[in-house]
């Protein structure tokens, strides 16, 4: 199985050079690769014992692929075979496909290492082939967002690598498990770095306006998968050294409930799921324990839900309240709402169930607000109008069933949630959320200032938020 670990490491960055050598099979050589990547994780998954690589002794270089890491590489490979589905018939070109196939391979790697060092590596690859796809369309606009994103992106890995040196400066070891006994210099370094590239808390705002201005399949594998790479590590982290779980799930709890807010009321159906992938990272972060269960589900319908927003007539919800949208389309879009919001027989279900179940209790009122919060933000898809009747091509159709099938099937990983006491609490907080929708925040109409989403004001709450940590590392680790 080591073998094979090699070859799927290496297999997308050669596929991403095949392509560019054999443009005519570009769609079927990326499909090709984001299918070897979902028969991997169902290895993993079959495997009683984690896979470890030691690739440098001496230094703590090591890779490590087990259950946790399945639920995030099966997550890539489904998002990236939709995306694969959903461009294909269009214009898009080799470079798109050669790049997405690296983006899927950088991320990946990132899901298996258990070390600082490859993990800034394979961030650093991921981070160049996202501002690639950004900036794809080539327009004033798209390249601006593209380097935004690389600057932001790139300062904070400047201060993650600082952090990775001090780790190895304490023990001469890159490995995560290093992280005890270091300094809290490398905590704060270490952390603002993830928080920052998987769009956490005030450290991900850059994140509203790079996926609501990307293109629909980017903003898809950026919310789905991307945003993923910075979450692992952190949830990795928290596994290993329990001192570090109560200051991870301070994070989720406040993700949950800012990204939740932004999202309520936004009248852009991109922004609005950009602030709700904020919001869900939280949820990720709140219950590390069980954060692969929820991490996969929330790639799959966040994915799905960026698709579709990329078909609606409208980006403004103030004119699809005027439209009628067709009704397969308007299915689609409220079965993936449905499972955000946590409704039985869907997998978001079962994930918002375990997660509550592993919350601590100081977590549960906040927690319970930012669930309620998600059922009022997808209302406003929900009872969208339907009934109209649009021509929509086949290949968007099969890369929504897939991640919609995805969903369905899922719900089976924890059945154990079917219980009369968890169907009722999250139906009755679904009603709440319709309800007050319907009653409150229909009527609403706030404009939520844009000024802190600035690149200036980005670069302070990073600092902000390192001193933020430093402080948690001082009282925390006991140091």
């Amino acid at each position: 199985m080591n073998t094979i670990t090699i070859a799927w490491i290496a297999l997308p960055f050669f596929i991403g050079f095949l392509i560019v050598l054999l443009p005519k099979l570009d769609r079927y050589l990326a499909l090709f690769t984001a299918i070897i990547s979902g028969i991997y994780a169902f290895q993993l998954f079959a495997q009683p014992e984690p896979i470890k690589l030691k690739l440098l002794d001496n230094f703590g270089v090591t890779l490590e692929a087990d259950e946790l890491s399945a639920f995030f590489i099966l997550t890539n490979a489904l998002v990236t075979l939709a995306v694969i589905f959903y461009c294909w018939g269009t214009s898009k070109t080799t470079f798109f496909y050669a790049q997405t196939v690296i983006l899927h391979g950088s991320v990946n790697a990132g899901f298996i290492c258990s070390d600082f060092i490859s993990l800034y590596v394979a961030l650093e690859v991921s981070g160049i082939a996202a501002f690639l796809l950004i900036a794809y369309p080539r327009n004033d606009r798209s390249i601006w967002v593209g380097l935004r994103y690389l600057f932001i992106s790139n300062i904070a890995m400047l201060f993650y690598l600082v952090g990775a040196v001090l780790v190895y400066q304490a023990h001469h070891s890159f490995a995560f498990a290093g992280l005890r006994g270091s300094p809290p210099e490398a905590l704060a370094l270490i952390f603002i770095g993830l928080l920052t590239k998987g769009g956490i808390f005030i450290s991900g705002l850059w994140l509203p306006l790079t996926h609501s201005e990307s293109d629909t399949p980017v903003s898809a594998m950026l919310s789905g998968i991307v945003v993923k790479s910075g979450v692992f590590p952190l949830v990795r982290c928290a596994l290993i050294i329990e001192e570090i779980d109560p200051i991870l799930r301070i994070f989720g709890v406040c993700a949950a409930l800012m990204g939740v807010i932004y999202a309520i009321f936004e009248k852009d159906t991109k922004r609005v799921l950009a602030g709700s992938t904020i919001s869900q990272l939280g949820f990720i972060l709140a219950a590390p324990e069980v954060g692969g269960f929820y991490a996969f589900t929330h790639g799959l319908v966040k994915a799905s839900l960026f698709l579709i927003a990329g078909v609606l007539p409208s980006r403004s919800f103030n004119e699809l309240q005027q439209i009628k949208l067709d009704t397969n389309l308007k299915i689609a879009l409220v079965i993936a709402s449905f499972s955000i919001s946590g409704f039985p027989l869907l997998s978001g279900f079962g994930a918002k169930v375990l997660t509550m179940k592993n919350l601590a209790p100081w977590q549960v009122i906040v927690m319970n607000v930012a669930a309620w919060g998600t059922a009022i933000t997808f209302s406003k898809f929900i009872f969208l109008p339907h009934g109209g009747r649009e021509n929509i091509r086949s290949g968007f159709w099969l890369a929504v069933w897939l991640l919609l099938g995805g969903l369905f099937a899922a719900n089976v990983v924890y059945y154990q949630a079917y219980t009369l006491e968890n169907i009722i609490k999250p139906l009755v907080t679904i009603g709440l959320g319709w309800l007050a929708y319907g009653l409150i925040f229909h009527r609403i109409s706030i404009k939520l200032p844009r000024l802190l989403e600035q690149f200036d004001h980005l670069v302070g709450f990073m600092s902000l938020m390192l001193i933020v940590l430093f402080w948690m590392g001082f009282t925390w680790l006991g140091i």
